[in-house]
């Protein structure tokens, strides 16, 4: 499995990578949305794991682009917001799940049941 994570704290990646990392063959990082779609063309990942509050271009954004190139492609949310406003936007561009950050295992629990 390959794996795009999108997120804008390096520190925050290298955190999600350690709890999902070694269920992938290889893990793909960009540090924003804007990045997201020409990174998703160039190494077509399994998943995207995409936070929603970035630089330049927040996930929900890039959710909805990713999703118009590529209506296959599978997006995980993974955010420190839990607001039902959020999650609502999130479907609605597309993202076919939303997991808190606080709770990593559960976006591991996905992978491994969704792949």
């Amino acid at each position: 499995m390959k794996l795009l994570i999108v997120d804008d704290n390096a520190q925050m990646r290298l955190l999600i990578k350690s709890f999902v990392g070694d269920i992938a063959e290889s893990v793909i990082e960009c540090s924003d949305g804007s990045e997201a779609l020409t990174v998703y063309r160039e190494q077509l990942p399994d998943w995207v794991l995409m936070d929603i509050k970035m630089g330049q271009e927040d996930g929900i954004s890039a959710t909805r682009q990713i999703k118009a190139a590529y209506p296959a492609a599978r997006i995980m949310i993974v955010t420190d917001y839990d607001d039902s406003r959020l999650r609502r936007a999130a479907r609605c561009a597309g993202a076919c799940e939303y997991v808190v950050k606080e709770d990593l295992r559960e976006a591991r629990r996905i992978l491994l049941k969704g792949f």
